[in-house]
């Protein structure tokens, strides 16, 4: 568990080390975890923001290609919601069939509702989930299950996660290099962790001024 800490916390020296220790299989490696972050609901606790922006510093250097680091890992993260998206409407319907499971933990109902509001935001949820951490594993899982549209998804997929690997990259690129953000990288960690949480704090505070009041 430290040692799980320790790369969340210091992802930047310890990418420098892959990329030091393993060369051009870094790509691999940066595919594999971005790709599990998003498309495995039981793996949450990856390095998803923190990792780009430190793929980002790295590609400032010299030590990684940014083209081919950015399409890696839109590819990456486009897939893995993919899968997960599937997953979800494979697995989900059929769990919440009657008697497949206590309906005390899977009411049908809940289903019912997920559906009705993936069909009117889920093209908002999936892309400012991507900014958000440990949420944006399990919405495309719950797209699935609540069967919005794969065309809808698919769309909405894309644009989350070109926007998603692009900003972080793009700001590891420009400020990951700077002596206080490179010595402070914990502290940025959790800043971008923060700023992450933004678009749906807003996103929430505007749902709740347009719902009408009882």
């Amino acid at each position: 568990m430290k040692h799980l800490i320790d790369i969340l916390l210091h992802v930047d020296k310890h990418l420098l080390e892959f990329v030091a220790a393993y060369g051009a299989w870094i790509y691999a490696l940066l595919f594999a975890i971005v790709f599990a972050e998003t498309g495995f609901v039981v793996t949450p606790f990856l390095p998803g923001d923190s990792l780009l922006f430190a793929a980002g510093a790295l590609c400032a250097t010299g030590n990684m290609n940014i083209y081919a680091t950015v399409a890696l890992l839109v590819a990456a993260a486009f897939g893995g919601n993919a899968v997960n998206y599937a997953v979800g409407r494979y697995v989900g319907p059929r769990a919440f069939q009657q008697g497949a499971v206590s309906e005390r933990l899977l009411n049908p109902e809940y289903l019912r509702r997920a559906h009705a509001f993936f069909e009117q935001y889920g093209g908002k949820a999936v892309v400012l989930s991507r900014f958000v951490p440990i949420v944006r594993t399990f919405v495309p899982f719950v797209a699935g299950a609540a069967s919005m549209s794969p065309a809808a998804f698919m769309l909405f997929n894309l644009t989350g996660a070109i926007g998603w690997v692009v900003l972080c990259t793009a700001a590891g690129y420009l400020f990951g290099n700077i002596p206080a953000v490179r010595n402070n990288f914990s502290l940025v960690t959790i800043g971008i962790v923060i700023v992450s949480l933004l678009p749906m704090a807003v996103e929430l505070m505007r749902h709740r001024r347009r719902r009408p009041a009882a």
